[in-house]
């Protein structure tokens, strides 16, 4: 008896360790440019992910420019091998091959600007996390525009076929990688015309988004701002109440730019928690309420 269990137990180890070590299977919808790109600002290397629509090279679209969305955290975005513990994405692939092919969306690229793993937070954030954690060293997240626009969005132009123009031109990303996006946009007014930011962390700084958020002059066209009612789990906080009222006053402040308001659509899901399950889920909506277009009148 004592043998038929050893047994039993060394088969189940076994077929564990085989589990662990089979590969993963990719979960790319159409086609995923993948390539290195070196960082003289972050003094690093990281990888873009550049997802290309159907048709984009056929011969009928040899001239055609398409719509840009760049999105941080481009491990979470195409590719559940690469997502978060190799078990998540967003589905941006299969979400816009199905919007393009129903016609709620014209053909456009979506580029994946890889994190920095550990110092994820040391680039995406402007301020210190005084509140959670204080002892955290100053960030790099003030560099993030100059970043984008002398480093990222230079190379992906001359590669690519890209439309120009603030109305062409999105940025996004979820958490930290959500106050990255809105301070980048804040940062360089006029550029990036749809901004997507999920689930942002807006006590950064001390609350320090809200404040630069009031006043601004220009905001994006379009901005789509999603938080969800489990973005933190433990009771004895009240974080998700104050973040929501947080997001709630960015919102407010996009719409109310003097020279150029944002058309905001804010939108709570009580069900939603902080992970890309959530923000994958509220994506189709967001991106016909980005990149969208109105149904012809008949």
């Amino acid at each position: 008896m004592k043998v038929l269990v050893l047994e039993v137990v060394l088969l189940l180890a076994t077929s564990a360790i085989t589990a662990q070590q089979a590969p993963c299977k990719h979960t790319v919808t159409g086609q995923l440019q993948i390539f290195r790109f070196d960082s003289k600002i972050f003094g690093n290397t990281r990888m873009l992910r550049v997802w290309l629509p159907p048709g984009y090279d056929d011969a009928a679209n040899r001239s055609r420019k398409y719509p840009v969305l760049y999105m941080f955290d481009g491990q979470d975005l195409f590719d559940v091998c690469t997502g978060p513990e190799s078990a998540y994405e967003w589905q941006i692939d299969e979400t816009l091959t199905r919007l393009i092919a129903e016609g709620k969306i014209d053909p456009m690229i979506v580029v994946g600007i890889d994190n920095a793993g550990e110092s994820r937070e040391h680039e995406y954030l402007p301020w210190r996390d005084v509140i959670m954690s204080p002892e955290m060293p100053e960030p790099q997240g003030r560099r993030m525009p100059e970043f984008m626009l002398q480093e990222v969005v230079p190379v992906i132009e001359k590669k690519y076929r890209i439309a120009k123009g603030a109305e062409n031109t999105g940025i996004g990303g979820s958490s930290a990688g959500a106050v990255a996006a809105v301070y980048v946009a804040l940062e360089a007014p006029g550029i990036f015309g749809k901004l997507l930011a999920e689930s942002i962390v807006p006590w950064y700084g001390n609350g320090q988004l809200v404040r630069d958020s009031t006043n601004i002059v220009i905001a994006p066209l379009r901005s789509w701002i999603g938080m969800g009612g489990h973005e933190a789990h433990n009771p004895g906080w009240h974080i998700t109440d104050t973040a929501r009222k947080m997001a709630e006053q960015i919102a407010s402040n996009l719409r109310s730019a003097p020279m150029r308001p944002s058309e905001v659509k804010y939108v709570f899901d009580p069900e939603g928690g902080h992970n890309t399950g959530s923000w994958g889920k509220r994506f189709p909506e967001a991106m016909v309420f980005l990149f969208g277009h109105a149904p012809p009148t008949t």
